[in-house]
């Protein structure tokens, strides 16, 4: 009899039919009553035992966390919490699980702290939360592949090892096949690169948006969906030196429509999460709920997890340039009161207490603030008329701030030459960027999507490093 998923029997509620499940054991009560999860739904099935029928020594391997098939007959459930379950005819060990060995892991039934399961990365998606973040993580890739197909982009697979710094930020990781005890040195003691793998610096990628500029220049519209590093040494909760990024590039959008597909982008992630994960979300919101009310009132977020999507969901978004966001903020009571912690000037970079303020106070709605100030801007921004701004745009969401970053690109080749100036970027390391500019250069625009920054928003997870299976930071590279 071929393996059904628990997630297919739940759903099709078959009295009479005969099945076989193979998943893990969440609770084996009174040597009666299975609790059996196999990961493709929040819900366990529970499997009923005749202990009598069985050998004893088989009933002792079935432990939490134990592997194990079973087959009988689906039945309406004559207990509380379930409508079926399973009258098992026929028992399979597959996988042995100690129970004083289970009492040292995250699957002991009893609540853990974030930080300890983090500890044991390979087994905490055995765990509800876990496993409802990972299936809306996959819910929310694949929402994203299916939205640009739809809209007829292309999936660009953009370097990962790169000799450029799109960012300019300088935070690399640097790539060798070098010996590192035994450097080659060119005569002024400084590392011969011509002698590496590649002849060159390399780095791991930053970005994959300047190779998506040179696709859509081709292809119309391109999309990037990869791993991206920072060698940042931050220690915070939003920060990674390994996520993925998602960057769409499109020929001939200017900023008016770089800001209708990301607003069109973003509400369709929402509304397809909580048209097809509607179990695993109420599992979260109700968790979320919970570590609201542990916080200090001044800590909470205003928004519930649902309420926060639905609020994406049915406001259109609000457009402000830069300017007048400074405006709203120098006359709003917190910077009045000095409420705020950081300074509010025009030229500074806003913080995520002013963002949070202009959505969850201000507005009431997502925001995006656009024209930003170049001197704190990337190279590549299109230099606005005014000459001190760039016509590039952030989007802000409750609880969060900024989500979502993007920018007309600066087609203009002369313009550009200047930029790379004023940036010390040296034109021949980016030759290949500046040609596309010199063969039928046009307009065009688009965005980057920090993705775990996304799956944080949905999932009401605090910290980044429980949205991602294998978290890398500063001292930590286990699993």
């Amino acid at each position: 009899m071929a393996r059904l998923r628990i997630s297919e029997v739940l759903k099709a509620q078959k009295i009479g039919e005969k099945v076989t499940l193979k998943g893990w054991v969440r609770a084996f009560r009174s040597n009666r009553f299975i609790q059996l999860n196999d990961g493709s739904c929040l819900q366990n099935i529970q499997a009923v035992v005749d202990f009598e029928q069985f050998d004893e020594a088989l009933l002792k391997q079935i432990t939490t966390g134990a592997a194990i098939g079973i087959s009988g007959q689906i039945v309406a459930s004559q207990g509380k919490g379930q409508s079926i379950e399973v009258e098992v005819a026929a028992i399979e060990i597959i996988g042995e699980a100690a129970p004083d060995e289970v009492q040292k892991t995250v699957m002991q039934p009893k609540k853990h702290s974030l930080e300890f399961l983090r500890e044991q990365a390979h087994l905490r998606f055995r765990t509800n939360t876990f496993g409802a973040v990972f299936r809306i993580r996959h819910g929310i890739a694949f929402a994203i592949h299916q939205y640009f197909n739809d809209k007829g982009f292309y999936y660009l697979h953009s370097p990962i090892i790169t000799g450029s710094d799109a960012e300019g930020a300088g935070e690399m990781f640097h790539v060798t096949n070098f010996d590192l005890a035994a450097l080659p040195k060119n005569e002024d003691g400084s590392v011969d690169f011509s002698q590496d793998f590649f002849g060159k610096p390399v780095n791991l990628t930053v970005s994959g948006q300047l190779e998506a500029e040179l696709g859509a220049l081709a292809l119309g519209q391109v999309y990037t969906f990869g791993p991206t590093f920072r060698a940042e040494n931050s220690n915070t909760s939003r920060h990674l030196a390994e996520f993925w990024m998602i960057e769409p590039e499109v020929a001939f959008n200017d900023l008016q429509d770089n800001m209708d597909l990301t607003e069109d982008f973003l509400k369709y992630i929402c509304r397809y999460i909580i048209d097809n994960y509607a179990e695993d979300l109420a599992f979260l919101h109700d968790r979320d709920q919970q570590e609201q009310k542990a916080k200090p009132e001044q800590e909470r977020n205003e928004f519930g997890l649902i309420d926060k999507l639905a609020f994406v969901i049915n406001n259109p978004f609000e457009r402000i340039t830069y300017t007048k966001a400074i405006e709203i903020l120098q006359n709003s009571k917190p910077y009045k009161k000095k409420k705020f912690k950081y300074p509010v000037a025009w030229g500074t970079d806003l913080q995520s207490e002013h963002e949070r303020y202009l959505v969850e106070k201000e507005f009431k709605k997502p925001v995006i603030i656009t024209d930003y100030p170049a001197s704190f801007k990337a190279f590549y921004m299109r230099q606005n008329d005014d000459g001190k701004t760039v016509a590039a745009m952030d989007v802000l969401f409750p609880g969060i701030g900024e989500i979502v970053g993007g920018s007309q690109r600066e087609e203009r080749l002369d313009v550009l030459k200047k930029k790379c100036q004023d940036f010390h970027i040296d034109e021949k390391e980016i030759w290949w960027y500046l040609d596309t500019r010199r063969f039928g250069t046009v307009p065009h625009a688009g965005f980057g999507l920090g993705f775990e920054r996304m799956v944080m928003f949905i999932t009401g997870m605090g910290n980044i490093r429980d949205v991602i299976p294998f978290p890398r930071t500063p001292q930590n590279a286990e699993f």
